[in-house]
């Protein structure tokens, strides 16, 4: 990996996106320190500080500690995410919108469009409920509140207004990443926002080590190393269909005739399934952060869904397959594959043309992203039943860890894939050599 970097730092071009892209990285970690107006950050802080609520502290990984310190891009990408994700369900349930995601480069473009858009409405939602936390918690200025009903009106339009600017922002620093810089501009970003609290969790970790919790501490580092090349071995593994292709005669040449194959990876979904779960289970979490009574039945039902509980672990390891099949749904379409292996003359040694040929490609994808969705399944409910069965362990809260692990090695594989492909381009010599 360190290689591959450094033969990329070599090429001019290629330098260029990857200074480029840190300079965005760069700007949103600026933009994740500078507090947004009228609010109460020291106090706030220490609210974070003592809070064991599961969804500020999955927003807190997510947003790189922005919303700790009610800062500009507290929301960070997360409105996208979720934008994204409701425009990908909506594209299976609604057939207009089903119809733009086939329309090749346009329908892309005016998707793209609709998930800004909604990305503005979630953002501007969000900002709303955060500042009515803040209000309610008493994380706003003593100044404001003590100026009256009308100061507190100001000063909630301006919050609400300045996170709704922040997120749209975030959005289309991403996006300047895709057009001029490395990788995909929104999970880098994402990956920049869990990568800052290294420092916090060193702290927790070193907080445990000195708390006579050696052995805990030892045994999640190492359980953790051995996850990350779980991880990386699974995302490299693939399903390969053997195809052969029919000689044909064209002029006075012969084409085809050679075998290859149809390669599927195993974790073919990437940490989407784990994403879109996530954001579902952490709904009745964030229903619960905003309850003041919480003796209530409807609060100890919205209890069960804690990162911690068994309820949470066994509905997370249910939803990332049911997504993981979603997903794989959305990417492949079995029948479109076997007409073009027809089309181009292909044919899988053994299966007929046509319907054969679709029902063992569907077949083949089922149990491949079953295998592929068990997998992500363990990796993000191993430390939830670690914290389970290890308790607190100091204070150390690694229940959300799984994500982070996924999510992290995940856009660091892909950014040194698309480094590779960056400079196979500009390498290859062509065919008048």
């Amino acid at each position: 990996m360190l290689d591959i970097i450094r033969n990329a730092w070599k090429v001019k071009e290629i330098r260029r996106k990857i200074i480029f892209t840190i300079f965005i990285i760069a700007v949103f970690r600026i933009g994740s320190a500078i507090p947004a107006p009228f609010i109460d950050t020291a106090a706030l802080l220490q609210s974070f500080g003592e809070s064991s609520n599961d969804f500020f502290n999955y927003l807190s990984i997510l947003t790189g500690g922005g919303l700790e310190y009610g800062a500009i891009f507290a929301m960070s990408v997360t409105p996208y995410i979720n934008s994204s994700i409701i425009i990908q369900l909506l594209c299976v349930a609604i057939p207009a919108l089903e119809r733009l995601s086939k329309e090749g480069e346009e329908g892309q473009k005016k998707l793209a469009a609709i998930t800004r858009y909604t990305t503005v409405i979630l953002a501007l939602i969000q900002g709303v409920a955060y500042f009515f936390y803040l209000k309610g918690s008493g994380f706003l200025l003593g100044s404001i509140t003590a100026a009256g009903k009308g100061a507190v009106v100001f000063a909630g339009f301006v919050i609400v207004l300045a996170l709704t600017a922040g997120s749209a922002l975030v959005m289309w620093l991403g996006e300047q990443i895709d057009v001029k810089g490395i990788g995909n501009g929104i999970s880098i970003l994402l990956f920049a926002g869990i990568i800052s609290r290294a420092q916090e969790a060193y702290k927790k970790l070193r907080g445990a080590w000195i708390g006579n919790h050696q052995f805990a501490v030892v045994g999640i580092v190492l359980i953790f190393l051995v996850v990350i090349v779980f991880i990386v071995w699974m995302t490299g593994a693939e399903r390969r269909i053997p195809v052969q292709y029919a000689k044909r005669v064209v002029g006075n040449k012969m084409y085809g005739g050679q075998n290859t194959h149809i390669p599927i990876k195993v974790n073919m979904s990437g940490v989407m399934p784990i994403i879109f779960a996530s954001s579902i289970l952490m709904v009745p979490t964030m229903i619960l952060g905003f309850m003041k009574n919480t003796d209530t039945f409807f609060a100890k039902v919205l209890a069960l869904f804690s990162t911690r509980g068994v309820f949470y672990a066994v509905l997370y390891f249910i939803l990332i397959i049911a997504f993981a099949y979603f997903y794989a749904t959305i990417q492949f379409n079995p029948v479109e594959m076997a007409n073009n292996l027809r089309k181009n003359g292909g044919a899988i040694p053994g299966i007929r043309p046509g319907k054969s040929t679709s029902d063992f490609i569907a077949k083949i994808l089922s149990r491949i992203t079953l295998l592929g969705a068990l997998f992500l399944s363990v990796v993000a409910i191993l430390p939830i039943m670690m914290s389970l069965f290890g308790g607190t362990m100091g204070g150390l809260n690694i229940s959300l860890g799984g994500t982070s692990i996924l999510i992290v090695v995940g856009v660091a594989l892909e950014l040194v894939q698309n480094l590779e492909s960056q400079m196979m381009m500009r390498h290859y010599k062509g065919f008048l050599d």
